[in-house]
């Protein structure tokens, strides 16, 4: 035998009450039976148990409605205090018994029918009259992840009921901000970012469209982190309807082996916090933020993150002890590098250069990212960067060559913003200012360039070529005067 949970649905009421009103009312009696009740939107994997609540004798009134009369308790259910099933029915009726009172003293014993689930719809025949309790049968899911359901309907002729079983879902959405132009994209499924940003994440929870039925409610939202993701405990605010529960629920944050971590949000009976009423619109949200750490994976792997709920799946048992999960959802975090690779006019490697990278700030300022200083290094890689604006200017020149102007560039990159298995679509790096072109490697996330010093002008040096020109100028002068000299001493005679 099965108890019912310690709270039904307030279609009980309405429908006990009615039940009352009718056992009043005088009718003329007319047998019926061998009833259909169709349920619609059901699944395999399910078997049904319909349990009369209530039975009585079936009449029609002169507008046509049925309705039962003389009503008594239906041969599925044993009632254990001395009222009959009329004077039960009028104390609900008039609110001298509440429900809670009823179950302290109803059981379920024999189901009037049972049935197995057939995809779309299920039916169950052969029905006598009356109000029955629709169930699945305890421990009879085939899958333990799918909601179990319970719900009153009158039966009084061929009868069609929705099925009132589903389950919650879960959804996970971060911010993509581009620090350059300070724009900020709306929740969706991928991002980039430059490693040690603080990205944005929304986790967004649902319920099922039965949580009237349950008396408690598990629900525990599992959020699984990257390795290039670092989660600061304690950061994370948690909401119903615009309420902070943030206290009602208890984070568990675990470092796994691989390098991942694990983060929980778990309250053991949603039903239970206080101020907080639950209906199929309500939904839960968490609101958190990850640092991108150094350990973030360069280019199209990205950093994943993944979130499942698990939640109380069985009204029957008033929520208390069986559960199902959600399916994961997932969203990733892209970040990129730069390469640049320093040579001279004959495209070999240089050495004794450094550089400095600097990004552009929304306020037109610039914050650096990355100083390198000169030594032996010819390739120069920042790594993990944002889209966005950028500059790179050369802080030392190796000896004998001439400083290259800054490099202004951009890099771009498009990503799916809605999609079950967001992928990075797009990735380029357009220079605006200075001599740079870049080879770009999706994959791999990289853009590559080449940076090329010039040597300087040759300067003449004491007693080389230069000064022997000096020297051949000044005889020449030397002679031009002397000529000069000699014509105007000629010139004099002369005269």
């Amino acid at each position: 035998m099965k108890h019912l949970g310690k709270k039904l649905t307030s279609v009980i009421a309405a429908v006990l009450a009615v039940v009352m009103a009718l056992a009043l009312a005088p009718t003329a009696y007319a047998a019926g039976s061998g009833y259909k009740l169709t349920l619609t939107g059901t699944a395999t994997g399910h078997t049904y148990e319909a349990y009369q609540i209530f039975t009585g004798d079936l009449s029609t009134k002169e507008d046509g409605t049925k309705v039962l009369s003389n009503v008594k308790w239906g041969e599925g259910v044993t009632y254990t205090g001395t009222e009959s099933a009329a004077d039960v029915a009028k104390a609900l009726g008039d609110g001298t018994m509440t429900i809670a009172q009823l179950e302290e003293k109803l059981t379920l014993t024999t189901p009037a029918k049972t049935v197995a689930s057939a995809k779309d719809s299920t039916v169950i025949d052969g029905l006598d009259a009356g109000y029955y309790l629709v169930k699945d049968k305890d421990g009879s899911q085939a899958d333990k992840n799918d909601a179990y359901t319970k719900f009153i309907v009158q039966v009084v002729g061929d009868t069609e009921a929705k099925i009132k079983s589903d389950v919650p879902t879960v959804v996970k959405k971060v911010k993509d901000t581009n620090d350059s132009t300070g724009t900020t994209s709306d929740w969706q499924d991928s991002a980039d970012a430059d490693i040690n940003d603080d990205v944005q994440y929304q986790i967004t929870g649902t319920m099922p469209s039965n949580i009237a039925d349950y008396t408690t409610y598990k629900y525990v939202f599992t959020d699984t982190m990257s390795k290039g993701l670092t989660y600061t405990a304690k950061n994370a605010k948690v909401t119903i309807g615009g309420k902070d529960v943030t206290s009602s629920f208890t984070e568990t944050v675990t470092a796994n082996a691989d390098g991942t971590t694990t983060v929980t949000w778990a309250c053991d009976n949603l039903k239970g916090i206080e101020g907080v009423t639950l209906d199929a619109n309500t939904k839960v949200v968490v609101t958190y933020s990850a640092k991108l750490n150094e350990n973030a994976v360069l280019g199209a792997a990205g950093n994943p993150n993944e979130v499942d709920l698990t939640y109380s799946n069985n009204p029957n048992k008033g929520g208390e002890g069986e559960t199902g999960k959600t399916p994961k959802d997932k969203n990733i975090v892209f970040t990129y590098k730069t390469v640049v690779n320093k040579v001279d006019q004959d495209k070999k490697s240089l050495a004794g250069a450094a550089f400095k990278l600097e990004k552009k700030q929304s306020d037109g300022t610039y914050k650096t990212v990355k100083e390198f200083i000169a030594g032996e290094e010819t390739s120069f890689e920042f790594k993990g960067l944002d889209d966005g604006d950028y500059k790179l200017t050369e802080t030392t020149t190796p000896a004998g060559y001439n400083t290259i102007s800054p490099i202004e560039f951009t890099i771009s990159a498009e990503h799916d913003a809605n999609s079950a298995n967001p992928a990075l679509t797009s990735l380029s790096g357009n220079v605006t200012t200075g001599e740079a072109t870049f080879t770009v490697e999706k994959d791999a996330g990289s853009l590559t360039t080449d940076v090329v010093n010039k040597k300087g002008s040759t300067l003449p040096s004491t007693g080389g070529m230069g000064t022997t020109v000096l020297y051949v100028a000044g005889a020449a002068i030397v002679v031009a005067a002397g000529v000069g000299l000699a014509i105007r001493r000629n010139k004099r005679r002369d005269a």
